[in-house]
């Protein structure tokens, strides 16, 4: 999973966890890493004390041997002494002579290996060049590490005399278990700390979002047709707050530009109404004047054939008037709201008789059964119908001899669908998203507002309708509402 995907809670939460994790880790790693120098510098220290009172030791058993102070003569004057000052300071000890040869021995048994009887010429070197004459030499063996120091010892005039070397092992398993024990104990108290971190980020990651979860619901019911609530929130912090007044503010301005935008759209509606009107009663208005013009110019009470003229003329006034009529009716209907009748009625035999009207031979009905009933008003069912299946004999061309319409209602469920299908011209891309609009039309006759109607209707009983249109193919409209 993507962070970007996990939710501010979600990302609070481990954020929080993560960090006790990481501290908790690196306290642990500065603690070994501390308890490892201490270590080293208590090898360091041991061994200085050691050889310091070891040097001491030695110097003492000089002071009172009564052999000659030369270095020949240092294994007789350590003959015993050597093995007591070795069991006084728990550390093997060594002598060599100024060479690097060796001298004397606190081990029982020495090997004949050179690596143990010889000093290397390079540690010599440096004990002579250091200004302490001194030098610890330190190397890891078999997963053990040893330390292993020179120094010179001097008789009663400070004169090199032998060469002091000191093996220490540096043993590791006091402070190892102090190490493992501490860290134990630190186990504990991260774990506890991890579970006090697991609930403290829990509920501060929810108080966190739970004021921003709250602004983002309202912010998703935010709509510009409907009064909106305002948030109201008693405590919460500055930049919370700053974010709710804003949202407030935005709140107010939207219903203020709701307002204007519903009257204007209003205003803008009635001037479009008014204007299409207007347009529609010119065209007959036209012929009107142009007869009643010509009837007083041509108007001679002798004329033989004065009746029939008359008659021509009334009869192309009434026309027109039928048109202004029919133009009338069609922005009644579509201006008035269709009132929900309850009327329980069998839509199978309601589309058969709204087809009944239409003489084309080309238009072809099924359903998938003999009775569909569902509670919608038989006008209105009919008006739709007729709207569709009008649409879509309007839709084929004149010189198309294969065109079909196929009309057929389904019963889905709880739901009934009508179909109305044709294998017209289709709808463009273009026109797809006007097809509802009132007003608009494709073809050179009509006002444009059938399917306006019919999405009206089909929408006042819980109802929707919708289409798919392929250009050249055909275009199927799929009507679907609910039985009760």
């Amino acid at each position: 999973m993507k962070l970007k995907k996990l939710s501010l809670r979600v990302r609070i939460f481990f954020a929080m966890i993560l960090l006790v994790l990481i501290a908790s880790i690196l306290i642990a790693g500065v603690t070994v890493y501390q308890y490892n120098e201490e270590a080293r510098d208590y090898h360091i220290d041991r061994l200085a004390r050691k050889e310091t009172a070891i040097i001491s030791h030695i110097d003492n058993v000089i002071e009172k041997t009564t052999w000659p102070v030369i270095t020949e003569k240092v294994p007789l004057i350590f003959k015993d002494e050597i093995y007591n000052i070795a069991d006084i300071h728990s550390l093997q000890i060594n002598l060599y002579d100024l060479d690097g040869t060796l001298l004397i021995s606190s081990k029982p048994s020495i090997s004949n290996d050179t690596i143990h009887k010889c000093i290397p010429t390079e540690i010599l070197n440096s004990i002579s060049n250091s200004a302490y004459h001194h030098y610890v030499q330190k190397n890891t063996k078999n997963g053990e590490t040893f330390q292993s120091s020179y120094a010179y010892i001097t008789d009663a005039k400070f004169k090199p005399l032998a060469i002091l070397n000191l093996p220490y092992l540096e043993n590791d398993d006091f402070l190892n278990r102090e190490l493992m024990e501490f860290l134990k104990r630190l186990s504990y108290a991260y774990i506890l700390m991890l579970l006090i971190a697991i609930v403290l980020a829990f509920l501060l990651s929810k108080y966190i979002t739970r004021t921003l979860k709250t602004i983002s619901d309202k912010i998703k019911e935010t709509r510009l047709e409907k009064q909106n609530k305002k948030i109201d929130i008693s405590s919460s912090s500055e930049e919370i707050a700053t974010l709710v007044n804003s949202y407030n503010s935005m709140i107010d301005e939207l219903e203020e530009s709701a307002v204007k935008l519903a009257t204007s759209e209003r205003e803008q509606a009635w001037r479009e109404m008014a204007k299409q009107v207007a347009h529609e009663i010119k065209n007959p208005l036209t012929p009107m004047r142009l007869s009643v013009q010509s009837f007083q110019r041509k108007f001679d009470p002798n004329d033989a054939n004065i009746h029939q003229k008359v008659d021509e003329y009334s009869q192309t006034l009434i026309q027109q008037i039928d048109t202004m009529s029919s133009i009338a009716s069609a922005f009644s209907n579509f201006a008035k709201m269709p009132a929900q009748q309850n009327e329980t009625l069998n839509v199978v035999s309601t589309v058969k008789l709204a087809l009944d009207i239409f003489s084309e031979d080309n238009i072809v009905f099924s359903s998938d059964a003999e009775e569909i009933r569902a509670n919608f008003d038989r006008t209105q069912l009919i008006r739709v119908l007729t709207n569709l299946v009008k649409n879509g004999i309007q839709a084929i061309p004149d010189d198309q001899e294969n065109g079909r319409i196929d009309v057929s209602v389904t019963s889905l469920d709880d739901q009934v669908q009508i179909r109305v299908q044709d294998n017209g011209i289709g709808i463009s891309e273009v026109n797809k998203a006007k097809v509802f609009e009132p007003k608009f039309t494709t073809k050179s006759s009509g006002m444009g507002l059938g399917l306006a109607m019919v999405k009206n209707i089909v929408e006042t009983y819980k109802g929707n309708i919708t289409f798919t249109s392929e250009q050249g193919k055909g275009t199927i409209f799929s009507v679907t509402f609910p039985k009760k």
